[in-house]
């Protein structure tokens, strides 16, 4: 994630959230769905970025030129997940038709008493996975995010569930904090989620193909998980239209384990797998890819460093910083 996408502004402003907030409050969801078509109006006209890099990305995915009904669509699914963050942390998922799939092997891992990584990334909502609260509410959800980034939102989300706010673990602290807070609330058997897509700036990544082209992934969260020695699933939000959702988990690994030897080759190997899994899910869901930045070229076109992996004894401090970052669209 390059430092002149980081540098964008959020879209809207805090006037523009705000009023979505009243009217969502006052009218209701469908109502509130009104207001999504200025919204996407507002980005195709006025985000020009935005609407370059949806572009780009959906000639990739479809191969062949994407239209502008095609980018707008996909500007209105993110906003629509947007809108719908509001409803799913103020009334958890009662206005929602959210089916779940692959539950079985997450709950073994929680009824034997293990803390579980959920793996997800920037594509539909992750703040779906809060109907787990509903299924198991005797296993807490703590998500890792960076505070910090997509500020306005943030504040807006937290004002609406103080009580899922303070379950944040924020990934904007130093990298030894943010680990120790993971560690401790896998020992009380919680489940973790992260988004583990992008990379922190200069960050360690590693290429891979995604999507026909090689793109950079991040290596910290899997070193953190290879430290940590839990269970690791992958976790994906869809959003499917209309208020419908479909909550997938599949499993990824028993405990991540990286032979110090064969270290550089071991993480390369992860990352594959999880882009393949990642690409057959956009492949199926392609108007919920949420990164609106090249995602395979830097955007000041830096060429990244290669990754140095570090050594065993330093893999949790290194490998915490930056991760779970949400998304400012």
């Amino acid at each position: 994630m390059s430092a002149a996408w980081k540098a964008r502004r959020e879209g809207g402003g805090r006037a523009a959230l705000l009023a979505m907030r009243a009217v969502a409050s006052w009218c209701g969801r469908a109502p509130a769905r009104l207001l999504l078509y200025p919204v996407t109006l507002y980005f195709l006209l006025r985000r020009g970025a935005e609407r370059r890099d949806s572009r780009a990305y959906l000639s990739r995915v479809f191969g062949r030129p994407a239209s502008l009904v095609e980018v707008a669509r996909h500007i209105h699914t993110f906003a629509a997940t947007i809108l719908d963050r509001l409803f799913l942390l103020s009334e958890n998922t009662r206005r929602f038709d959210v089916q779940a799939f692959g539950l079985d092997t997450l709950h073994r891992h929680l009824d034997a008493g293990r803390g579980v990584l959920l793996f997800g990334s920037h594509l539909g909502s992750f703040e779906v996975l809060r109907v787990l609260s509903q299924q198991r509410p005797e296993f807490a959800i703590r998500v890792v995010l960076d505070r910090a980034h997509g500020k306005v939102m943030t504040e807006l989300l937290d004002t609406l569930n103080p009580e899922i706010a303070a379950t944040v673990i924020d990934a904007g602290q130093d990298g030894p904090s943010v680990a120790l807070a993971i560690g401790a609330a896998l020992e009380q058997g919680a489940m973790v989620a992260l988004l583990v897509d992008r990379s922190q700036e200069g960050g360690p990544t590693r290429p891979v193909p995604f999507l026909g082209a090689p793109a950079e992934f991040p290596v910290a969260p899997w070193l953190l998980a290879a430290v940590l020695k839990v269970p690791v699933m992958l976790a994906f939000g869809l959003y499917r239209g209309g208020a419908r959702y479909d909550l997938v988990f599949e499993p990824f690994s028993e405990g991540v384990d990286l032979p110090r030897r064969d270290r550089q080759a071991g993480v390369d190997a992860l990352i594959r797998r999880y882009a393949e899994r990642l690409e057959h899910h956009v492949r199926s869901a392609p108007y919920n890819w949420f990164n609106f930045y090249d995602f395979w070229k830097r955007d000041d076109d830096a060429t990244p460093a290669p990754a140095r992996l570090p050594a065993a004894g330093d893999a949790v401090a290194d490998a915490a910083p930056g991760l779970g970052r949400s998304t400012n669209g």
